[in-house]
């Protein structure tokens, strides 16, 4: 899907149709989970800190995430896919592999291109949304296809053509291949795909060892057997380290802790995963053996997340003494990612870090308090009540959040401060609506569900 989280707040407030649309945390440490391809325009990309890309785009639309409308629409594109095959393995709520000839959808190239092109018009009519499609041998040149396709697009690898295309290609276009071992690659003088192939199998296995080093030059190659998995059985993913020495230097122990968290990633990344609990394991000099762990809002693959929530567990230890193993690991597996853990790595973002706590619902799992720092999805935290059920405070509304008012009915809002909210009364398939402001505390206005978002053939998606 083509900036899934942005095109949906786009197709559902019609007022910011064509226009640059921010989602992801809005406090001082949020970060961009989607940015708009009009967004794009102004050099605004998912991961960057929200304060930077305001610089960037002062005048775009920042919002909150809303996770319920996008795993909606997730299912909804879903269920096209498994209606062309049985193997369909989801990488997030926006992307998945589907393996055509498991469900007879395809036979050669001219068959293929046809299920793609019917399947992009199909995701149009329920949705009206846009996807690109990649159509290839297998999972690898898929992934680049649809990359190379967006927005709105569908490529065909053709057989026999993988090597020409992927040639000019940079190396960090490769699954593994992140910024480190893309950096050690062109300090080797190997920056492209095509160069990996010119160095050969025997000097990457120099380079980066014999699994990497062997598994790297069969991929430059085009070479990709893994096959598309619809159900996967592990439950947990982890890394440890036994130092030959007692560690004692706390800035150290951090270090290692860090190493083993991106570790755990490209591990957790290798299988497809992403996991929502982050477990960290310490065994100090006398042999005994802490564990802590912390629960996300939702499941994560990035490395950020996992590495600051590792060091927010690491900070309830006691390393006095000397710490002889470390360990970070990820448990409570999915199939898909949230973007809106980008942000998590904020402090305060996950609940208080607790021993031996086993893998479970996620606090705030689909109504986080408002005003977090993150990513998240984020509803207004209720009103403090005294002794006789009134309102003790003001609510806090987050800018992008559903609301409906008992005169005006549904909206969003736009904005809020100074004990003011401002909301936009427009919904999914309407004309971009009027503007009003409100005081934060009228007991007229309230929090709501989102609207099913109207695809381009009228189908509803649930909300």
């Amino acid at each position: 899907m083509d900036a899934f989280f942005a095109a949906v707040e786009q197709a559902a407030k019609p007022s910011l149709r064509g226009k640059a649309v921010v989602v992801g945390g809005l406090g001082p440490r949020g970060v961009v989970a989607t940015a708009s391809y009009e967004a794009r325009r102004f050099g605004v990309h998912s991961a960057m800190p929200t304060a930077q890309a305001r610089r960037l785009a002062p005048n775009a639309a920042y919002l909150v995430p809303r996770f319920a409308l996008y795993r909606a629409v997730s299912d909804q594109v879903m269920t096209l896919l498994r209606e062309l095959s049985p193997l369909v393995e989801p990488l997030s709520l926006d992307e998945a592999f589907v393996d055509l000839e498991a469900g007879g959808a395809a036979e050669d190239s001219a068959s293929a291109r046809a299920a793609g092109l019917r399947l992009r018009a199909d995701i149009r009519a329920l949705t009206g949304l846009s996807g690109s499609v990649g159509l290839a041998g297998s999972k690898m040149l898929a992934k680049i296809g649809s990359e190379q396709a967006k927005p709105d697009g569908l490529l065909l690898i053709e057989p026999g053509t993988e090597r020409e295309l992927l040639a000019p290609m940079p190396v960090r276009i490769l699954p593994g291949v992140g910024p480190a071992t893309g950096e050690h690659l062109r300090r080797a003088g190997t920056a492209t795909v095509g160069d990996l192939v010119e160095a050969g199998e025997d000097e990457l296995v120099r380079l980066l060892g014999r699994t990497h080093g062997t598994a790297l030059f069969r991929m430059a190659l085009g070479r990709d057997d893994r096959p598309v998995v619809a159900e996967r059985d592990a439950k947990s993913v982890s890394v440890e380290d036994t130092f030959d020495t007692d560690l004692h230097d706390r800035l150290r122990v951090r270090t290692e802790v860090d190493r083993l968290a991106e570790r755990c990633v490209r591990r957790l990344r290798a299988g497809g995963h992403s996991g929502r609990t982050i477990v960290l394991k310490v065994r100090r000099y006398d042999f005994s053996t802490l564990t802590r762990s912390e629960t996300l809002r939702g499941p994560t693959d990035d490395p950020a997340v996992v590495r600051e929530a590792a060091g927010r567990l690491l900070e309830s230890v006691d390393t006095t003494g000397g710490v002889r193993l470390l360990g970070v690991g990820v448990t409570g597996l999915a199939d898909y990612t949230q973007e809106d853990l980008f942000a998590q790595a904020a402090a305060g973002a996950g609940p208080e870090p607790r021993d031996h706590a086993p893998p479970g619902r996620a606090a705030g799992d689909g109504a986080a308090p408002g005003g977090s720092d993150g990513a998240g999805e984020q509803r207004p935290a209720p009103p403090a009540r005294d002794r006789s059920g009134s309102p003790a405070g003001p609510r806090h509304w987050a800018a992008g959040q559903d609301v409906r008012h008992a005169v005006h009915g549904p909206g969003w809002v736009q904005g809020s401060g100074v004990g003011r909210v401002t909301v936009r009364f427009e919904q999914p398939g309407s004309e971009p609506g009027r503007v009003r402001t409100f005081p934060v505390d009228d007991p007229e206005l309230e929090p709501s569900d989102p609207l099913p978002l109207v695809g381009g053939g009228g189908t509803a998606a649930r909300g």
